[in-house]
């Protein structure tokens, strides 16, 4: 083969034979980009990465979940996150109920089975022959809780010793009187020594009575048997007329007074109340009767505490507030929920929460109006068949 003479034509030949050889090895060049960050290459396409991030839930970020309040006032809250705050939910479903009166009460001593005890005089408060009764102590009726010396002035108690020592006087004259009888017996008629000793019994009584006002001690005896709810008392403690030293009552005999401020019914049926600031606590109670005069613009009502099914007494206190509710004959329709459910959002609002889908959850306003103890009826809110939140409620509120 000849050479190539013409330059123009060997550049020609040489630019053909590189760009051959390029094109044999541009395979792996394409694949050497070396030092560089390839992981974006694994990335799914624009279109399936989208499709994904529609699936995923709002406020949730990688490797977390959390809940999101959003631009409805509903709350995203996911599962996991239920689980930790301990949500539970609940269908309701629309019926009808007694209307129920709601009473502010008190817990009452039975006054059949309780007592207290008083002084009628000043004095001087010292221990019995077992020591001063304590709070809750057990005691049976005619039981000393405590000694009373009574309290004298000087005028008092220089009149007292004269009158002692009068009736000493007189008695010894009568000692000595009844003395000669004796030896005169059978001379003298028999009466007369008789009436000399009925009339110095009766000096000695009389001056016994007079010597204890003035130095004796008075024993406090508890008035019935019971347990001893309240002790006002200390050694040397002094007290006057009417104070009341102890209060003793039965602890299985409990009554509550509840003020009725609107007309009573002719009836009351099933009653039960509600301890303040515990409301799952219920406490079933008997209607005894109501008063027929106002007491501070409200009627008198009252009930008796009635024990559980195991016959215990529920944890109330004499002076104790609580909230009655009783059924009344008359009849209204709502959705009954517990008082679990309710919560007052930043508005100050009563509301429920609804769940309406997996991780869904929906503010509701209602009103409601008292059913008993446990539950409250939801006049207007709800229209039945929802799924209501009954645990972790207030969590839901503190969402943002």
């Amino acid at each position: 083969m000849k050479p190539i003479q013409s330059p123009a034509l060997a550049r020609l030949v040489t630019r053909f034979f590189v760009q051959l050889s390029i094109l044999a090895i541009a395979p792996g060049v394409a694949n050497a980009h070396g030092g560089e960050d390839h992981s974006e290459d694994k990335k799914p396409p624009a279109q399936a990465v989208k499709g994904n991030a529609a699936k995923a839930a709002p406020g949730t970020t990688t490797g977390m979940e959390a809940s999101q309040r959003l631009s409805d006032g509903s709350l995203f809250v996911p599962k996991s996150l239920q689980r930790a705050l301990g949500i539970l939910t609940t269908a309701v479903e629309p019926g009808t109920f007694p209307r129920v009166l709601e009473m502010p009460a008190r817990v009452m001593a039975d006054p059949n089975s309780g007592g207290r005890v008083q002084v009628t005089q000043s004095g001087t408060i010292e221990a019995g022959p077992r020591g001063l009764a304590m709070i809750g102590q057990q005691v049976k009726k005619g039981q000393v809780l405590a000694m009373l010396t009574p309290a004298l002035d000087t005028a008092s108690r220089a009149d007292r010793q004269a009158t002692i020592a009068e009736l000493d006087a007189q008695a010894a004259v009568l000692e000595r009187r009844l003395a000669r009888l004796i030896q005169l017996e059978g001379s003298v008629p028999r009466k007369d020594i008789e009436q000399t000793r009925i009339e110095l019994e009766g000096l000695s009584a009389r001056r016994k009575a007079v010597a204890s006002a003035l130095g004796g001690r008075i024993p406090l005896v508890a008035p019935v048997s019971g347990v001893v709810a309240s002790s006002h008392v200390v050694i040397g403690q002094v007290v006057e007329a009417k104070d009341v030293l102890f209060e003793i009552i039965h602890p299985q005999r409990l009554t509550v007074e509840a003020l009725a401020f609107e007309i009573l019914p002719a009836g009351l049926g099933r009653a039960s109340a509600r301890l303040d600031g515990a409301d799952s606590h219920l406490i079933n109670l008997s209607f005894i009767g109501a008063g027929h005069s106002l007491r501070e613009q409200a009627l008198p009502v009252m009930f008796r505490i009635q024990p559980d099914a195991s016959g215990i007494m529920p944890p109330v206190a004499i002076g104790q507030t609580l909230k009655v509710l009783a059924e009344t004959q008359d009849r209204q329709a709502g959705i009954a929920v517990p008082v679990s459910a309710l919560v007052r959002n930043s508005s100050n609002e009563l509301i429920v929460w609804v769940h309406e889908r997996a991780e869904r959850f929906v503010p509701q306003r209602v009103k409601t109006a008292p059913l008993d103890a446990q539950r409250v009826l939801v006049l207007n809110g709800l229209e039945g068949k929802e799924r209501v939140v009954v645990q972790g409620a207030q969590s839901l509120v503190q969402v943002r």
